[in-house]
């Protein structure tokens, strides 16, 4: 039986949901028809474009670039801070009404969804009236509108869902992939990036038709397993699952845009532990051990520097991982105003006998101890009810976590 896959995205996730929280909230300017971002507190100097309004668009805004650069383009635009607590709800409002339709949906996102309904279609429905009926209902009951990909496989289904937006429902159905998705550039197909798109089109690909066409061998001798997965992708095969158990993390990081910008390595320090707890905290909810640490800095100028360290013994320890990313820390800084810091850990097991034992000495103990306990008073009171980094709010300076 072919699969019937969804792919549900909101447009303008959070710009929407901002919109819509400040309509029931008795705003009269609707923020979604005016040049409006998403990006952070500019007095601050935190944060890049996150979300953009159609009439922003128009000014060449575009998502990810800082919002000083932004207000170049656009000196009227109008630019409201990130709130994540607004966004969960809708986001979790988007998912109770595609729970009506199937219980395999995979959270790709907090913005996007993938729905296999193949089992869960309606007697004399289609998976297109499906489709129409989520968008119609999302804008009814929601107020915000998504895209929808109609597919067999999640590839394809996420293919077609960036076709053209906002507020639109898309086919990509096999017979369809050489007159809907062989034509396009070669960047617009999932899994090409930066770092691989110089290198297909060097070699005469620009269009994910030319990807298609050319043998998978010749494909996979130049690019090896990445060359076989774009490959099949541009012929529209994808054997995935619609995976409705949540994934472990891969990786946990937090970073921070400071206020400004600062020259104290010390103060620099006092930053990263609060990060180093954050992350940590996070890691031992998920009862996972890290094996690398890295940390990032970026300068007044955006220059970028990172380095990273791999530990003997995978851990989630405070002290340790804070240490090691301090050591890190100094050996990057070099004297320059940094505006930007940030930890990440990687090479993420579930702790197995062998390493809880390595933990057992009573130094290590006492550490572990102090965690736990730390994690309970945060659990119990709130995160910042108490932490080792004092008085530092760093969640009200947070510009995402990931």
């Amino acid at each position: 039986m072919e699969r019937k896959i969804l792919h549900v995205d909101v447009n303008n996730a959070f710009l929407s949901w901002t919109a819509v929280e400040m309509l029931k909230n008795g705003a009269e300017v609707d923020i979604r028809t005016i040049p409006s971002i998403i990006g952070g507190d500019e007095e601050k100097r935190r944060g890049i474009v996150l979300a953009k309004s159609t009439p922003a668009k128009k000014y060449g805004i575009k998502t990810a670039e800082p919002i000083y650069f932004a207000k170049q383009k656009c000196p009227n635009l109008q630019i409201y801070k990130s709130d994540f607590k607004t966004y969960r709800k809708y986001s979790n409002a988007l998912y109770n009404i595609l729970c009506e339709y199937t219980n395999k949906i995979e959270r790709f996102s907090i913005d996007e969804c993938f729905l296999d309904i193949t089992s869960f279609l309606p007697n004399g429905k289609t998976d297109l009236d499906i489709a129409y009926e989520i968008s119609k209902r999302v804008k009814q009951e929601l107020g915000f509108t998504v895209n929808v990909g109609v597919a067999p496989n999640k590839l394809l289904a996420k293919m077609a869902s960036d076709f053209e937006k906002p507020d639109k429902v898309h086919t990509l159905y096999e017979a369809e992939i050489p007159t809907k998705m062989w034509p396009l550039p070669i960047s617009d197909l999932f899994m090409v990036g930066k770092k691989s798109l110089p290198k297909l089109e060097k070699l005469g690909i620009n269009t994910i038709g030319d990807l298609a066409s050319r043998p998978k061998q010749s494909i996979i001798n130049l690019f090896g397993k990445f060359g076989k997965t774009i490959w099949e992708y541009a012929n529209g095969i994808d054997l995935s699952e619609v995976n409705s158990e949540p994934e472990m993390p891969k990786c946990i990081g937090n970073s921070v845009t400071l206020p400004k910008d600062i020259t104290n390595i010390e103060k620099l320090e006092e930053v990263l532990l609060a990060l180093a707890e954050q992350t940590t905290y996070r890691l031992r909810k998920h009862n996972m051990l890290a094996s690398t640490i890295g940390v990032q800095i970026r300068t007044k100028e955006f220059k970028n520097y990172s380095h990273q360290k791999t530990l003997l013994t995978p851990t989630n320890s405070t002290k340790i991982i804070y240490e090691t990313a301090k050591n890190i820390l100094n050996e990057l800084y070099k004297n320059e105003p940094i505006r930007l810091i940030g930890i990440r850990v990687d090479k993420l097991t579930l702790p197995n006998v062998e390493q809880i034992s390595l933990f057992d000495t009573p130094k290590n103990e006492k550490q572990q101890k102090l965690d736990k306990t730390l994690d309970n008073l945060k659990e119990k009171y709130g995160y910042n009810s108490i932490t080792r980094a004092g008085q530092m709010q760093i969640d009200e300076m947070m510009d995402f976590k990931d």
